[in-house]
């Protein structure tokens, strides 16, 4: 059965409300799960986890959201549509995108992946007890787990809001011991400024396929767009080196796209854009830049305000005005980014920082 199930990872998006409704999945949902995307929109994603882990899973979800988390990894069992192939093991990742829980899901298998996902992320919680060899302590950590020493210039208060994940060293002791016993959703706490990305990794362009809300970027302005039209000169090449690495985790052992763990980085942002690709290079065919839109905007959450009110492919949102090429001060802003490759694209969550 392990053999057999694919060793891939799709991408989620999921709602506040205490039954963590499913918003958008991609499409190789249907691959590992049995499901299509259709199937499970708007759909508590409860209904899949193994009775046995439901009360831990949902307790999960809100502390997720209630410590406005970012890179965190769990380990559960979720149903297969196909009866008789059960429950599979998957390794979940979960970071708050401001209004939604941004991540993706995989098939967990020990090895040299499970190694790259652990290692890079800032949480690791295993729910099933079966699944106790993912657990993860980094060495001079105490026991229970603290927060990864590697994410320290993204969590300093130096460089982050006081309400944007400084509540990491806590929430990795609170997975390890005793959860409240009450779980309330009402009121939520306040959440940091963060915008979700998805990436086309299969573009050397990573044209933007979707983007969860216009705290950073205006989604009418950056769909179907290179994302590198968004990032400034003088950090491009670092940026772009970076998603080339994070390509090259997210291949699975037999050489398919599948999930590789995270990658954190900071880097400046153009919040009106410029044109990345040069004035003399052809944009990617309009049929195929629509094909991969309508596939996305499909399943998109109503509340992410995307390019469905405007023409996508239009020769003003693949390309700039003029006036925009010459940044300013005010158009610039420094983000941290954490990036993770999955199956069907690169998922990338912003949140500014100081100035660089």
């Amino acid at each position: 059965m392990e053999s057999e199930t694919p060793r891939v990872s799709f991408i989620i998006i999921i709602d506040f409300s205490e039954d963590a409704r499913w918003l958008f999945l991609t499409e190789s949902v249907s691959d590992l799960l049995g499901f299509e995307p259709r199937e499970l929109i708007g759909r508590s994603s409860l209904e899949l986890v193994h009775p046995d882990e439901f009360s831990q899973v949902k307790q999960m979800h809100y502390d997720t959201i209630r410590e406005d988390k970012a890179a965190a990894l769990a380990y559960l069992r979720l149903k297969h549509k196909d009866p008789f192939k059960g429950y599979i093991l998957c390794a979940v990742s979960r970071t708050v995108a401001h209004n939604v829980v941004v991540g993706s899901v995989s098939f967990a298998t020990p090895g040299g992946k499970a190694l790259q996902n652990t290692s890079t992320a800032q949480e690791v919680e295993v729910v099933t007890p079966s699944a106790k060899n993912f657990e993860l302590r980094r060495w001079g950590d105490p026991s229970p787990m603290a927060s990864s020493p590697s994410i320290s210039d993204l969590t300093s208060p130096a460089t982050c809001p006081s309400t944007d994940m400084d509540t990491s060293d806590v929430s990795s002791s609170r997975s390890r011991g005793k959860k409240p016993a009450i779980i309330s959703f009402n009121p939520l706490p306040a959440q940091s400024p963060r915008s979700a990305l998805i990436l086309d990794r299969f573009s050397i362009h990573c044209t933007v396929l979707y983007c969860s809300n216009d705290l950073l970027l205006s989604t009418t302005k950056v769909l179907g767009r290179s994302f590198f039209d968004f990032v400034t000169t003088r950090t491009e090449h670092s940026v772009r080196s970076w998603i080339d690495v994070i390509k090259s985790w997210g291949v699975n052992d037999r050489g398919q796209p599948s999930d590789g763990g995270f990658g954190f980085g900071k880097f400046g942002l153009l919040l009106a854009g410029r044109d990345s690709r040069g004035e003399n290079e052809q944009d990617t065919p309009l049929s195929r830049r629509r094909l991969g839109e309508a596939r996305i905007n499909s399943r998109m959450p109503s509340s992410s305000r995307c390019a469905s009110h405007s023409s996508p492919g239009t020769s003003s949102r693949s390309r700039p005005p003029s006036s925009m090429s010459s940044s300013t001060s005010d158009q610039e802003i420094s983000v941290d980014a954490i990036f993770s490759g999955h199956s069907d694209g690169i998922l990338l969550v912003l949140r500014p920082t100081s100035k660089v």
